[in-house]
């Protein structure tokens, strides 16, 4: 017996149920549905838009929402606009243009799906679109041939640059770099890895845009390094959750804080703390956190902030919000309920008095920032009952504060520690590390004559494995013959058995590691036009003929 087709009585439901036979292609269909609204003069878009926005907020009211802007969040609320929109548009399109047309347009774009050469044309406006069908579209024009690829590559910029806008940032110098750098598959491997709405934060942004700048086989730029560059296996969370939290918890009453006197603020910064440690991440976030500590496996990691403003092209705000290690070592909801903790201290830190004052000193006091964060599995090794880091250090492309005018400051510097650490952008003589002049990379200015020695690392940051928790420990108690990367990290004491300081000389020594590094700052110096700062880690890898290295990007922002 042949099935009847669906039918409605009423024209608006008819196209409803015509399209819902199409789950995959509708919102295409629709796109097409709006373009034809518009251009045969049914509506402009402009009140169209201005209609969809009006209903959405009269169906939050309908719904009890007394205060949406403040009980409901960023994705939340997109998403409603999303289902009003497609509603607006069956009643728009059934009352004005009808059956016949509709079936026209899905023809139309059943052969387009079909037809690669006709899935080049851009029929619909990305700023509005879904992210399904700007990934889409963006996929198929990236996997276009390249001289296919030239014809439509403005489409595909426009593409790119909404989807930047929406993950990363709206700052003009940000995206002028970043849509020349990044495919759709980085920004999709980006998306995926998101829990919640909003933007990733300026750090996570810089950290991205700066391994793909380094990744991309642009022979322009320097050397290509693709197969010596990543970054750590990194979750981030939107930084819309922040609100959802704050709103949730009744925490608003924090959020004029910037307004107050420093006194003020450095006063009732305790209580914000201790507010924001009592209160409770959205569930929904949490079952997401569950999901990804199972994929962490065990592994240490840190939560990282990753605010709005902070790594920003003209202003770095590097050190300015906290960001927290979690060992990761016990059952999972103890594991869970560290990771929440941890989330919670970034999310207070958003009122530190520090990062209030940075801000008035740019004239961003006003700003609307929000916090995004990053949860990353620390790249190390297990030594013992700890877990380190071999080599973690901080880059600069320009060697500013360096007196010896012998040497080439535009060929940067390292500052190299061994295990954790935090920023490491202090003055040489404010932190025991090692200095690598990338010009003269054997001239070392901490290893003085008389007490060469005397500058290098005492203590070192780790995790302990056993007690689950970071600690910070002399080196000499430590660092014993058998750690596997000695040589690369250590040099024997001259007086001492089986005493050893840290000095990399090693790595100054190795041309190939010389090389990687010189090559990874003037690379993005080069790009940015301007000279970069760069954290990252470096995973030592022994072969039978040497050594390789596999630098990981953890940080990169302008220099101040």
């Amino acid at each position: 017996m042949p099935t009847a087709p669906l039918r409605s009585v009423t024209p608006t439901i008819d196209v409803y149920v015509k399209l819902a036979q199409y789950p995959i292609m509708s919102d295409r269909i629709r796109l097409r549905m709006r373009e034809e609204l518009f251009r045969r003069g049914v509506i402009s878009q402009q009140k169209f838009e201005k209609e969809v926005k009006e209903m959405a907020v009269e169906s939050q009211q309908r719904e009890g929402l007394r205060d949406p802007s403040n009980q409901e969040d960023e994705a939340t609320w997109q998403k409603r606009v999303e289902i009003v929109r497609e509603m607006h548009t069956d009643m728009y399109f059934a009352n004005n243009l009808g059956s016949a047309l509709l079936d026209q347009l899905i023809e139309e774009t059943l052969r387009n799906d079909e037809t690669p050469d006709k899935a080049t044309d851009l029929n619909f406006n990305p700023e509005i679109a879904p992210w399904a069908l700007l990934f889409s579209q963006g996929e198929i024009y990236d996997a276009l041939p390249p001289p296919e690829k030239e014809k439509i590559k403005h489409h595909l910029q426009e593409i790119k640059v909404v989807l930047i806008k929406r993950l990363m940032s709206d700052q003009l110098p940000f995206i002028a770099i970043a849509r020349d750098v990044f495919t759709i598959s980085d920004l999709r491997w980006v998306y995926d890895r998101m829990i919640g709405g909003g933007k990733i934060g300026g750090k996570a942004s810089g950290m991205m845009l700066a391994w793909k700048i380094l990744a991309k086989n642009e022979p322009d730029w320097g050397p290509h390094i693709q197969q010596q560059v990543a970054i750590p296996e990194t979750f981030f969370i939107g930084s819309e959750i922040i609100y959802e939290f704050i709103y949730h918890n009744k925490l608003t009453r924090f959020l004029n804080q910037k307004y107050l006197s420093k006194e003020e603020m450095e006063q009732q910064y305790p209580a914000i703390v201790k507010a924001h440690l009592a209160a409770e991440l959205p569930d929904i976030t949490v079952e997401q956190l569950r999901e990804t500590l199972e994929r962490l496996d065990g592994r240490p990691f840190i939560v990282r902030s990753s605010s709005l403003l902070e790594d920003h092209i003209d202003y770095s705000f590097a050190g300015q919000y906290r960001s927290y290690f979690c060992p990761n070592q016990r059952d999972p909801e103890t594991n869970l309920a560290a990771l929440k903790e941890a989330i919670k201290r970034v999310y207070a830190s958003t009122f530190n008095p520090r990062a209030m004052a940075e801000r008035q000193k740019h004239g961003l006091i006003d700003y609307d920032e929000r916090m995004a964060i990053m949860i990353q599995p620390l790249v190390g090794h297990v030594y013992g009952r700890y877990f380190l880091p071999t080599v973690i250090g901080t880059g600069r492309s320009d060697t500013p504060w360096h007196k010896n005018t012998a040497m080439q400051v535009e060929d940067g510097c390292l500052r190299l520690v061994w295990g954790l650490a935090g920023r490491i952008v202090d003055p040489l003589n404010t932190q025991q590390s090692s200095i690598i002049m990338l010009s003269h990379p054997q001239k070392r200015p901490e290893l003085t004559e008389g007490t060469p020695y005397s500058q290098t690392q005492r203590e070192v940051r780790l995790i302990d494995l056993d007690a689950n928790e970071q600690k910070t420990v002399p080196v000499k108690k430590i660092l014993k013959p058998d750690y596997p990367f000695l040589e690369y990290v250590a040099t024997p004491d001259p007086d001492i058995s089986d005493s050893y300081h840290i000095t990399f000389d090693y790595l100054a020594q190795d041309p190939k590691f010389v090389k990687l590094m010189r090559s990874a700052l003037m690379r993005l110096k080069k790009v940015y036009q301007k000279p970069v700062v760069v954290e990252f880690t470096v995973d030592i890898i022994p072969t039978r003929t040497g050594v390789d290295y596999k630098l990981y990007i953890l940080q990169c922002h302008t220099s101040d």
